[in-house]
């Protein structure tokens, strides 16, 4: 199944505490948590492009999979990461957050963030 399309995101789990655990300040998190944000992927092969659109903010990642890239994280960081895929899903370690995206079904991404013990869930749907 093929990533590519535009989703809107339509619930999410444990958004603040995470978002305080990631050092961001109580104003943005406040800003954010009821904002819908918009991801579009485009997959061609082995790369893919990831454009979120939070409100004003935008942030645009192109990788490869297996090849380290320079990404830019919800803070604003920019990180080096390796992007693998396992069956249907995408993965990627970013100082010390796990992240897991996967399509569920055709219309559905899922993205998992795992920061210690504490789990932030995006649920997203096709536009």
């Amino acid at each position: 199944m093929s990533f590519s399309g535009k989703y809107q995101l339509e619930s999410q789990e444990n958004f603040e505490p995470f978002m305080k655990a990631m050092g961001l300040p109580d104003d943005l998190i406040q800003k954010g948590k009821d904002v819908k944000s918009i991801s579009e992927f485009e997959e061609n092969g082995d790369h893919f492009k990831v454009t979120i659109t939070t409100g004003s903010k935008v942030i645009v990642n192109e990788f490869t999979i297996g090849q380290e890239t320079e990404l830019e994280t919800m803070t604003g960081e920019k990180v080096k990461g390796v992007f693998q895929r396992d069956g249907g899903k995408l993965k990627v370690s970013l100082k010390g957050v796990d992240s897991v995206t996967e399509m569920v079904d055709q219309n559905t991404i899922v993205n998992t963030m795992t920061l210690g013990g504490l789990l932030y869930k995006r649920i997203s749907k096709r536009m």
